[in-house]
């Protein structure tokens, strides 16, 4: 696995803008998004968008408290017509802003990360996931790059003890079980369940469970529950993996 630089984030996050908005530009906005429950391909859109923005602002900023996305103006079109064009325009204004300050500064972020640089890494991995959302919703092949998604898997594990909205993530507690995160591509993780918390490392070795996919591609749909239980292999305790997918929802 590669690690990535605070500038290398932010230009494939700019990369992943655009190749979404070019999902999106023949897309019939009004398709429902069966990976996001309630949203169709506009509503999708238009919150990516607006996570965009809503983050350039605090970058540019250097927040130190969250902004109210609700009450902040994104100059969403009137038109679903013209979303395309707008997530990509947020492309540049989502990079300046990160580009612009020191990736170490400090800021808000609700990870425990609390400098620019987490937001690099978030909004690269946020728009990759909802990529994959908008193209599922139509149908079109999915695909993701080994280096982004290896790097996506290991982000959701960072950042998943610290997602306050979804209360089973403070029940991901355990008597050391692990959950071994494999992909045939050469990225593995092992997760360790312990009495007070979770943690993980880097490794290929097998666990209580062992979920098994082609490559990190797939493994990262995989932890972001954008696969079905049919679509990767599990060795060992598979209710231990049911547990684990259902609490661990962001």
């Amino acid at each position: 696995m590669r690690d990535w630089s605070h500038a290398e984030h932010v230009q494939a996050a700019g990369v992943e803008i655009v190749r979404m908005a070019g999902v999106l530009r023949d897309g019939d906005m009004s398709a429902p998004v069966r990976t996001c429950p309630g949203w169709n391909l506009a509503e999708l859109t238009a919150h990516l968008g607006g996570l965009h923005r809503w983050v350039a602002a605090m970058v540019r900023d250097l927040s130190e408290r969250r902004y109210d996305r609700d009450g902040m103006d994104m100059g969403l079109p009137a038109d679903p017509g013209g979303y395309s064009a707008w997530l990509e325009e947020g492309a540049k204004v989502l990079s300046e802003a990160l580009l612009s300050q020191d990736p170490q500064a400090p800021m808000w972020s609700w990870g425990a990360d609390k400098q620019v640089r987490f937001w690099s890494r978030r909004q690269l991995h946020e728009t990759v996931v909802h990529r994959v959302d908008a193209e599922l919703a139509l149908g079109v092949p999915v695909l993701i790059d080994e280096d982004v998604a290896a790097d996506g898997v290991e982000e959701f594990l960072d950042v998943l003890p610290y997602v306050r909205w979804n209360p089973g993530v403070a029940e991901l507690r355990g008597a050391g079980e692990t959950i071994s995160l494999q992909a045939d591509t050469g990225a593995g993780w092992v997760i360790t369940v312990d009495p007070d918390r979770f943690h993980y490392r880097r490794s290929l070795q097998p666990g209580t469970v062992t979920v098994r996919t082609a490559t990190s591609a797939d493994l990262m749909q995989v932890v972001w529950g954008r696969r079905s239980a049919d679509d990767y292999a599990v060795e060992g305790d598979t209710g231990l993996f049911g547990w684990w997918r259902e609490h661990s929802g962001i």
